[in-house]
This record gives C-alpha cells, sequence and structure tokens, in this order.
C-alpha cells in the first residue's frame, strides 16, 4: 500500500528531536506540515522556519487537529489529550515517529525492546552487522531517529531500532524483520494506566511479523515469554540460565549458539568488557540478532571487543580515595535499580546507592533482599524520596549507615 502526504495537512505534535526529524521527512514528502507544541519557546524554530514549516506554541487548538489529514505524535505525547482523542473520534489518522518513517523504509528493521537494556543491546546488534558489513544504522529512542534514516535506506539497510513503549503504542503496520524482547516488568506506570497496558504497547513489536519474520525473547524471563507466546513469528531464544535446544546461551567460558541440541561457540567471555549478569544477557541478545542475520562469529567478537558500554549505564566515572564513582542513572525503574546493585558483587556491603527521582511505578520493596545483602547506606532523592524513607530498608537486618534528606530534581535515578 502505498503512502502519500503530498498536498495534505499535517499536524506533528511536539517540537523536540522526533518532531523535528517528523516535520522534516513529511515536509520533504510535499506536506504542509504544522508543529504545534504546549512550550513557550523551541531550541529548533529557526530549523522549522527553514523547512517551511509553522509552528504554533502553548495550548493545543482543537480546530487545528479537527482539519488535519493526519496527525503524527512525538513518543513524550500522551495519546489521550482531548485535542488528539477528538481528532481521532473525527476520523482523523493519528501515528507516531516511528510508524510515519517505517512506511517509507527500503531497508528491514530489527526491533529491540524491552524494559531494561534497549540501548547496549541496540547499540551492540548495530556494531556486529556493522563489522560484517552491513549497512546498519541504529537509531529510534537512541540516536538518529527513524524518520532522519529514511533518505538513506537502501533495500539492503538493516535498521536497527531501540522501540519504547511510548513509539509501540502509536503503531499500526510497523513490521520489523527480527523483533527483540529483551524483558517485562513494571514501568512507565506514570503514562499507561496499568501494567496490562504497558505490557500490550509492548507486544504490539510483534502485531505486524509474519511466520517469515523473527520473534527473538528473553527465555530467563517468564514475562516476556507469556508476551510472545503465540505470535506468529519464528522464535529463537537467548538465555544465561534457562536451557535452551536452539538459541544463544553461555556454556563454560563461551557465549554459544545451540542449534538441534549442539552448540557452536560464538565468541569468549573475555571478549565483554561489561559488569553486570543483565549487561551481559543484552550481549546475548545481540548475537542472537546476528546469528539471524548470519553475521560470522569473529565479527561478533570484535564488536564485543571495541564495546565497553555505554555512557550513563554502569559507566565507571571516577576513583577518588579508594572510593569507586558509577554512574547508572539509566537505570530508571525497580528491577534496573536491582539489576545494577546485584552487579556489585564483589564488594562486602560497601555499596552506597543515590536512590529516587521520578516515580514510574513499581514496588521499591522488592529491593529489600538485595539492599541487604549489599548495600551500607541510601541517599533518597527527589519524587520518590518519601517512598524509599517510607520503607525504612533501615530497618533490613544489619543495614548500615544513615539517610540523609537530600532535596534533588524529579530527573530519572535509579
Amino acid at each position: 500500500m502505498t503512502f502519500r502526504v503530498n498536498g495534505q495537512d499535517v499536524v506533528v505534535v511536539g517540537g523536540g528531536r522526533s518532531g523535528l526529524a517528523a516535520a522534516e521527512l513529511l515536509a520533504s514528502r510535499g506536506a504542509r506540515v504544522t508543529v504545534t507544541d504546549s512550550a513557550p519557546a523551541l531550541a529548533a524554530a529557526d530549523r522549522f522556519a527553514t523547512l517551511g514549516v509553522a509552528v504554533e506554541l502553548g495550548p493545543h487548538r482543537p480546530e487545528l487537529f479537527a482539519k488535519a489529514h493526519l496527525v503524527v505524535l512525538s513518543p513524550g505525547v500522551p495519546s489521550e489529550q482531548p485535542a488528539i482523542e477528538a481528532a481521532r473520534q473525527g476520523g482523523v489518522p493519528v501515528i507516531g515517529e516511528v510508524e510515519l518513517a517505517s512506511r517509507w523504509l527500503k531497508g528491514r528493521v530489527i526491533a529491540i525492546t524491552g524494559t531494561k537494556g534497549k540501548s547496549t543491546t541496540t547499540t551492540l546488534a548495530a556494531r556486529m552487522l556493522t563489522e560484517a558489513g552491513f549497512d546498519a544504522p541504529a537509531g529510534g529512542n537512541l540516536g538518529p531517529t527513524l524518520s532522519a534514516q529514511v533518505a538513506s535506506s537502501q533495500p539492503d539497510s538493516l535498521h536497527v531500532v531501540e522501540v519504547s513503549s511510548f513509539q509501540l503504542e502509536s503503531t499500526e503496520r510497523f513490521h520489523p524483520w527480527i523483533a527483540v524482547l529483551l524483558n517485562l516488568s513494571a514501568d512507565h506506570l506514570d503514562r499507561h494506566r496499568s501494567f496490562e497496558e504497558y505490557a500490550a504497547a509492548k507486544a504490539r513489536i510483534f502485531a505486524n511479523q509474519t511466520p517469515e519474520d523473527w520473534a527473538v525473547v528473553n527465555a530467563d524471563d517468564p514475562a516476556a515469554l507469556e508476551l510472545a507466546r503465540g505470535r506468529r513469528a519464528r522464535r529463537f531464544d537467548f538465555a544465561l540460565d534457562a536451557p535452551l535446544s536452539d538459541g544463544v546461551t553461555v556454556e563454560g567460558q563461551q557465549i554459544v549458539r545451540r542449534e538441534r541440541g549442539q552448540a557452536a561457540p560464538l565468541l569468549p567471555l573475555t571478549s565483554v568488557k561489561l559488569s553486570g549478569r543483565h549487561l551481559l544477557s543484552d550481549v546475548l541478545a545481540a548475537a542472537a540478532v546476528a546469528c539471524l542475520a548470519g553475521v560470522p562469529s569473529d565479527a561478533m567478537r570484535r564488536a564485543v571487543e571495541g564495546f565497553e558500554g555505554l555512557e550513563h549505564t554502569l559507566e565507571a566515572v571516577a576513583e577518588i580515595g579508594r572510593v569507586r564513582f558509577v554512574n547508572d542513572s539509566k537505570a530508571t525503574n525497580i528491577v534496573s535499580a536491582r539489576r545494577s546493585i546485584e552487579s556489585f558483587n564483589d564488594v562486602d556491603r560497601g555499596v552506597v546507592v543515590i536512590m529516587g527521582g521520578r516515580f514510574k511505578g513499581g514496588r521499591f520493596a522488592d529491593l529489600r533482599d538485595v539492599v541487604a545483602a549489599r548495600v551500607r547506606a541510601i541517599v533518597a532523592i527527589g519524587e520518590a524520596q518519601p517512598l524509599i524513607e517510607s520503607l525504612e530498608f533501615r530497618h533490613v537486618s544489619g543495614l548500615r549507615g544513615s539517610w540523609p534528606r537530600v532535596q534533588g530534581g524529579s530527573e530519572d535515578v535509579g
């Protein structure tokens, strides 16, 4: 089905990175584009003017949406806003930026989602594919938006796309050749009305796949397995602990591909420079994608050996007075925080955790045992500070240290 916007009025909601890329793509395809944003000013105002894109700031006008032929949402924009919902009820199509871009891509899509590990897995998978000679740009929720990749997309391109629940919930035809589900736990419940709604958004990564496609799933994660159950795509799993007859796992000191019960080595564990079992699981997921795309093992090894992790993901910052400082501010939910704390298994109750920020759902009580095992003190900050302190981790047997009341912002910290 050919998708055209030439001569149509299109409203892009949100004037940030995704909105700018969507507006530029739409303008290049002949649409009359208006960007609307509730902010008082936009950093990209000059760029929008150069593109011939109209900009409206402040409260969204229902009449602007009502007369549009298409509405495109940036990922941070809730679709239940009254003006958007009224347009939808009036028959105006409402889609997201990822959905928009995917309709014009010439290459195939490898989409990666999950509650934790999307950026690491996306980056590693793209590195492995690139080492093997593929045109494999990484983007989506990470790096360049998918809209920014449309102009350079070729039939042999493999677009490695990190997709969030916000991006997936506004998809209709989005069709990954390989869809990866890393894990699933409560997150973003400040935006989604329930865990079930959040999970349903994640499940849309599989919605348009066919039996010719692949679903790559974490066999160690019961919730991910349940979400992937009954999907039409072929399954190819990865796991650190669950037994696999087919998929990618660890045997001894090797990451291996098991196929019909036989194991073929892919790369040694000594090649992996990342800390923590959860990051090793991300390496397995990336290797599973590489296997399906036909990447040879030596290319996988080179990609992994040259990768020391992403900023803000168990990132070593400094060592001062024999105290090691680690930035893991991308751990923005309870499960992520737990896995981060667990990664310090060589420390005898010496961890001080700065925890809090914006609360997005979940149970801080799920951290009690790992806090008791590894943590000396907690600094609670931001919006979630009272919730953390109310759990009285200080009463966990043996927990030492103090509970400073640090006033902080509402940024995500785990």
